[in-house]
Parts: C-alpha cells; structure tokens; sequence
C-alpha cells in the first residue's frame, strides 16, 4: 500500500500549481507518482458538481444543503478510486498526489453551518468517506493558508486572464472568509499540516511555498503509514 498526500487551500491559495511542483520534483527522485485532482468536471459525477458551483442548485451557496453537497463530492471520489487509482494506491511505495479530496468539504460544506455543529458534520464526512465508501485515508494534508483577502484578490485576477465568471464558492469575499475560518478549525482539529503563504500583505514567493512543502512531504515519506484514523479525535 502507497501513500496520499493532499493538498488543500482556499480557492487561488495555488493548490494546482504547488501540486504540479511538488509531482515534478518527486517524479525527479524517481519515485513512483499518480497526479489526481478532484472533482472531476470531465465526468458525470463531476457535471453535477459542476452544475452545483454554477449556480443550478442555487445561487447562494450558503443556502444549499451541505450533507447533499458533500454526496456529490464523495460519489466522485468514489468512483474515481475504484476505476482509476485503486490498483496503482495499493502497490508498495507509490505516491498518491491530489489537489483537493474529502478535506475540501471539512472546508466548504463545513462553512455553511452554525459553530456548534462543525464536530458533527466533520465526524459524519470522514465516517461517510473513509469508512461506508472505504476510499484510503490521507496520511498527510498539507493546507495552504492564504488569508482571504489576498485569496480573494488572486480568484479576481485569475478570472480576468480566463475570462471565466467566479463560481458561487469564489464570488463573496465574506463567504471565503467563512471558509478560511472553517479551514483553520479543521487543519487544528484534524491534524492537517499548515503551510502559511503569505506575509501578511501579500503572498509569499512560489519556490518558498514549495521549499516548504517539499520538506514536509520528505518527512512523511519516511514515516511508517497511520494506522489510526483521525476519526478518533473528532469529538
């Protein structure tokens, strides 16, 4: 059985890029390495998330229904691990990369509800994930905290050069905030490790993010694999 490693963030916290950084420089080790990025949009699992993010569902996205949503997501991973990962995740030494998996709920979905039922909600996904859907458990969740002004600045800039319209996750600089907050909560609780990506003002220098989460992931690649799930500090 192989490692995961995810790495989580904000919306233009460079996720993707940093992903892409840290699979090149794994790839240079000659270790063996399978890249994966979810949701899916290219599929019809991932169309329905795609349809969500646009608004089908509802414009306010603190309105729609977080346990629903989350379905969404986890059917996606589902599928994507029983048809595309699971032989490669379970050779020895491989190296599962993902942008993003079950702790982008404990982030976005996590956001929608009141303060007192955040534990509730985190224990019912990772049950859900990692225990009815049996889909691998991370052994490491490098979360890159952007603040959420400057994340905010970043999504806009990043939608002039695309020309694509932020989706209801990028477009409320007061619900990004909701989930820096909810991020936060759930890298303490869950024992996630945070990468700060800023100086306060601005972000910091992409080879001292990745710097960072090379050294990081050296560290948990020479670490026997946990066996006890995170489940467990979730009260």
């Amino acid at each position: 059985m192989g490692k995961l490693i995810v790495i989580e963030g904000l919306d233009g916290s460079g996720k993707t890029t940093q992903t892409q950084l840290l699979y090149d420089e794994l790839i240079s080790q000659g270790r063996s390495v399978r890249m994966l990025s979810f949701p899916r949009y290219d599929t019809t699992s991932g169309q329905l998330i795609r349809d969500y993010l646009n608004g089908a569902f509802g414009s306010d996205a603190m309105s729609t229904n977080p346990y629903a949503v989350s379905d969404l997501y986890a059917i996606d991973r589902y599928i994507s691990y029983e048809k595309e990962w699971k032989d490669f995740y379970n050779q020895a030494n491989s190296i599962v990369l993902t942008t993003r998996y079950t702790t982008a709920n404990a982030i976005h979905q996590l956001a929608k509800l009141p303060r007192e039922e955040w534990d509730g909600f985190l224990s019912w996904l990772y049950d859900l994930e990692y225990r009815k859907f049996a889909i691998p458990e991370p052994d490491m969740v490098l979360f890159l905290e952007m603040k959420p002004e400057i994340s905010f600045e970043l999504i806009k800039k990043r939608a002039e050069r695309s020309g694509e319209q932020p989706d209801i996750h990028e477009s409320d600089i007061e619900l990004i905030r909701r989930f820096y907050k909810a991020g936060v909560y759930s890298a303490e609780k869950l024992g996630w490790e945070r990468i700060v990506c800023h100086d306060g003002r601005d972000p910091l220098p992409q080879s001292e993010i990745t710097s960072m989460i090379v050294e990081k992931t050296t560290v948990c690649l020479t670490m026997n694999k946990q066996t006890d799930s995170r489940l467990k500090s979730i009260k």
